[in-house]
């Protein structure tokens, strides 16, 4: 069992204890056969940003340079406050003086000299000597190591992501699925990673790619722009049209209906009860607009303004792991408004009110009938509620993994009263 020292060397609780378990589980399974125990070669050390006990980072500790730039290149923060404290962090880790804001350190040590380690499983996959970071993230259930590929001058050369269960592997295979179909499509308003590498290691599925540069300075983007880049990718593997009870899609999304009723024993308390409603208000749904005639298309499938960044002269999109064809056309408006109320600290019922009432504004540039486009929102609503459902986000904590206390609520009201 891998442990971590901490300068406090104490026990933390709530998110910060969670954080310490999965960080001791992600290097178990990146650096197997190493610890934190004194005797044996170091095979690696890392900075734990902001400590251990709140670790969200891993930087390597060999490098200033490296260090700097694996902080100041992983993520742009949304606000002004988290940016400044990054690059306050980046400074002091450049200039040596790292110690008066980063206490801890992560020593990985092996009795035989361990080669059978991430980095030199990435720097033989992409042929050249690389150092890694390592992301640490809240929990959830389709929380994966992800991990920043650095080279020798600092140079961002891409980012990897490790499948290390049924699920995650599932949306690697997928996400590396989705950006090779999209390598062979147009899309002069976007820019999509390329694939530097999939595989396997060690029984985790791999996908490492290119870096896209979130680091830029980012510019306005207008609703317009955005609008034509959700429609881009509505588009990208072709339009169909057709009535919604017998849509492909619903019946796929009828499968995973059923497919979770299945999963879910009956007296199995809040998730056999969220499971029931949401079956029923789909139904009710479907028979409802049976007949009504949609527009399907792609979509990605979680974009959010933490997905994106508006640079000079492109609009990078990353994290297609859920990137889906032949669904109603405006999902990605619809996914997009309530993530972004979400974000901003709006209550999440009360984001997901706002989000169905204002359904036809968002729609509209997709061409959905006015009529069509509340339909079309609680269409979402089923799908995010059963992707929620099949993940399983509450039981791994995730913040909004009971659908029963934001989402079902909605949904079920607003289909009564249709």
């Amino acid at each position: 069992m891998t442990a971590i020292d901490t300068a406090a060397g104490q026990v933390a609780t709530g998110d910060a204890q969670l954080r310490g378990q999965y960080l001791r589980e992600v290097l178990e399974l990146l650096y197997p056969g190493c610890s934190t125990a004194a005797e044996g070669r170091r095979v690696v050390e890392y900075l734990a940003i902001p400590d251990a006990r709140r670790c969200k980072l891993l930087v390597p500790a060999g490098s200033r340079r490296v260090a700097a730039a694996a902080v100041r290149r992983f993520s742009e923060p949304q606000g002004r406050l988290g940016r400044l404290k990054r690059d306050a962090v980046a400074m002091a880790l450049h200039s040596g003086a790292w110690s008066a804001l980063v206490r801890d350190r992560v020593r990985l040590t092996s009795p035989d000299g361990a080669t059978d380690t991430v980095d030199h499983f990435l720097s033989t996959a992409l042929g050249t000597p690389l150092q890694v970071s390592i992301h640490i993230g809240p929990a959830r259930a389709n929380r994966k190591p992800v991990l920043q590929l650095l080279d020798p001058r600092g140079r961002t050369i891409g980012f990897a992501k490790f499948g290390v269960g049924p699920l995650t592997r599932r949306l690697v295979r997928a996400e590396t699925a989705a950006l090779s179909a999209l390598s062979h499509v147009r899309l002069p308003d976007i820019v999509v990673p390329s694939i530097l590498h999939a595989g396997q290691w060690r029984g985790m599925q791999v996908l490492v790619q290119s870096a896209l540069p979130v680091w830029e300075p980012r510019v306005p983007l207008s609703g317009v722009r955005l609008q034509r880049a959700m429609a881009e990718v509505a588009g990208a593997c072709g339009l169909t049209q057709g009535w919604l009870a017998t849509s492909p899609y619903w019946a796929d999304l009828r499968n995973r209906l059923c497919q979770l009723v299945a999963d879910t024993p009956e007296g199995s308390g809040r998730a056999a009860t969220e499971v029931s409603q949401l079956f029923e208000a789909a139904r009710t749904l479907v028979e409802h607009a049976a007949e009504l005639n949609l527009r399907y298309g792609a979509w990605h499938g979680d974009w959010a303004p933490w997905n994106m960044a508006n640079v000079a002269g492109a609009l990078l999109i990353w994290d297609w792991e859920r990137f889906t064809p032949g669904v109603p056309l405006g999902f990605d408006a619809v996914h997009f408004e309530l993530q972004r109320q979400i974000q901003d600290g709006v209550d999440a019922q009360t984001a997901v009110e706002s989000t169905v009432r204002q359904a036809p504004a968002l729609l509209a540039p997709f061409d959905v009938a006015p009529g069509s486009a509340e339909i079309v929102a609680l269409l979402y609503l089923v799908d995010l509620a059963t992707r929620y459902l099949s993940d399983r986000q509450a039981e791994a904590g995730a913040r909004l993994g009971v659908t029963g206390t934001w989402l079902l609520p909605v949904l079920i009201r607003k289909v009564r009263s249709l």
